[in-house]
């Protein structure tokens, strides 16, 4: 059974990315596009495109174009959307790179997506410049004041037109664990990204000077597309949050009189239990749209209640662009992801035996549209485990369809964990633990919390006549790895269940 989108089949223009995000940038010239929260620095349209054509055309000037790829390492400011625009206008390729990755993190993104340009911030420097040791980058800049060239250097005549792209070239390579295993690069094209705007539009529309206030990461697909892109290409204001601070959130939701917040499921807890809020008018919101994880019912509701307005989910990832289930205005339904958005098609299948299932039978989510990735760069494997012949993007998410066509997620096929948001993949976590020297196995798993969704807790088995504390391991991969995929708990256990084959047993663990 395929369950199609109730909403009318969408048209997708032939156009790469960033011409579409600017289409209205000359009529609304003297408006605000990107605002600096902390600083309320702004950038109009007009400030915005220039920006844009300025770095596109001193990018070409130095030989780079369609094929190259420039990443970009930074928080949430104005400056982000003009290096990733400015890249996309001159025909290359964005690697969106996790500001608190170690440098080992961000050498191996370096090195896998081919990255020859590296944008980031003063504060970033330090690791940045350990990061680019042994890869293809040639040049780090700044946005702000530093040792090393400011992105400013960067700019050349500007370029007037895009340079020619195909709609199949990849525009954007975020990095995801995917259903599976280790980061890999998710390569977007210019068709995948304008297509999810069109289709986003139908459920998300952005009214013109509406403020879409913005501290989910640029570099997550979330934050990149949903909040940046689409507020852009609809002529919204982007304000930005460098990062998250409960009390600048709240005083600039006010301040902006914010009609929509876009969160995650720990900003939906903040809102509902933190007393901060009572101090704040948030009259003006009409809608909080959480993603990234999922939302409890009840936790939704408590919020609701407190702030008067929606609380509603939607449902996506890397993969997808990232949208394909949404809740629009007034179709609230307590635990839903929402429904399909336009041009979207999915099916709930049975893992065991590859069956379609019925109304309220729980399977794992398939889905089909304009927004699915081509596949994972340099890596067939995992491509071919999670798109399968036909086209259908196996999410590893189980859930079902209702008689009135929400869907539910239930639980995960895969074995990500969801901290915060973020992707932590145990495999990552379990290989790394297992170089301790007293160490003989680990298992990761996850373990539910109310405010971070759920905890990295891993299990460990030492070597004989070996002894080490939780803290010491703890410490060991903290050193290692980024924060989010810490090693929040930890026990010791005589061996590691596995089945015959090796594989790890987590459903016992769990």
């Amino acid at each position: 059974m395929i369950h199609k989108s109730r909403f009318p089949e969408v048209t997708i223009p032939d156009t790469p990315l960033t011409p579409y995000v600017l289409r209205h940038a000359e009529r609304l010239a003297d408006r605000p596009a990107l605002v600096d929260g902390a600083s309320g620095r702004t950038l109009t349209y007009a400030e915005f495109a220039h920006a844009v054509k300025s770095l596109a055309g001193g990018l070409k000037a130095r030989g780079f174009g369609k094929g190259d790829v420039l990443a970009i390492m930074a928080p949430n400011i104005p400056e982000y959307a003009v290096a990733f625009h400015g890249t996309a206008w001159a025909g290359g390729t964005v690697t969106t790179i996790n500001p608190t990755y170690t440098a080992h993190e961000v050498q191996h993104q370096l090195n896998d997506s081919g990255a020859t340009l590296l944008v980031t911030i003063s504060m970033f420097l330090p690791i940045a410049k350990e990061a680019v040791e042994g890869t293809k980058v040639t040049q780090i800049f700044t946005i702000d004041p530093s040792d090393v060239d400011p992105l400013t250097s960067l700019m050349g005549e500007p370029l007037q037109e895009q340079e020619p792209v195909s709609a199949q070239d990849v525009v954007a390579l975020p990095y995801s664990s995917g259903t599976t295993g280790l980061s890999k690069g998710v390569m977007l094209t210019h068709h995948n990204l304008v297509a999810n705007l069109v289709q986003s539009t139908a459920v998300l529309a952005v009214d013109e000077d509406e403020t879409v206030l913005s501290f989910l990461p640029f570099f997550h697909i979330y934050g990149m597309q949903v909040l940046m892109n689409n507020a852009l290409a609809q002529g919204g204001k982007v304000v930005t949050m460098a990062r998250f601070d409960l009390e600048q959130f709240l005083t600039l939701a006010q301040d902006h009189k914010i009609k929509r917040a876009f969160v995650a499921p720990p900003i939906v807890l903040a809102l509902a239990k933190h007393p901060m809020v009572a101090d704040y008018d948030l009259s003006a919101l009409e809608c909080v749209i959480s993603g990234a994880a999922p939302l409890g019912a009840e936790l939704a509701d408590e919020a609701s209640q407190r702030l008067g307005c929606e609380v509603v989910q939607g449902y996506g990832m890397t993969e997808l662009s990232p949208v394909s289930h949404s809740t629009p205005t007034g179709m609230f339904k307590p635990g839903s992801i929402g429904v399909l958005i336009p041009s979207t098609e999915c099916r709930i299948v049975d893992p065991e035996t590859g069956n379609d299932l019925g109304i309220g039978e729980d399977g794992e989510i398939w889905i089909r549209g304009p927004q699915v990735m081509p596949g994972y760069l340099n890596n067939e494997t995992a491509t071919a485990a999670t798109i399968d012949a036909d086209g259908w993007l196996h999410t590893g998410d189980i859930g079902h369809a209702d008689e009135d066509g929400h869907f539910h997620i239930v639980d995960r096929l895969k074995e990500l964990i969801k901290f915060k948001g973020f992707q932590v993949p145990p495999a990552e976590l379990e290989a790394l633990l297992v170089t301790h020297p007293a160490v003989a196995d680990a298992a990761v798993i996850g373990v539910p919390d109310d405010e971070a969704g759920e905890l990295p807790k891993a299990f460990v088995a030492l070597k004989q006549g070996q002894e080490a504390s939780e803290d010491e391991i703890k410490q060991f991969v903290a050193e290692k790895v980024a924060t989010y995929k810490q090693i929040r708990l930890l026990e010791f256990v005589e061996e590691i269940p596995k089945s015959a084959s090796g594989k790890i047993l987590r459903r016992l663990l769990k």
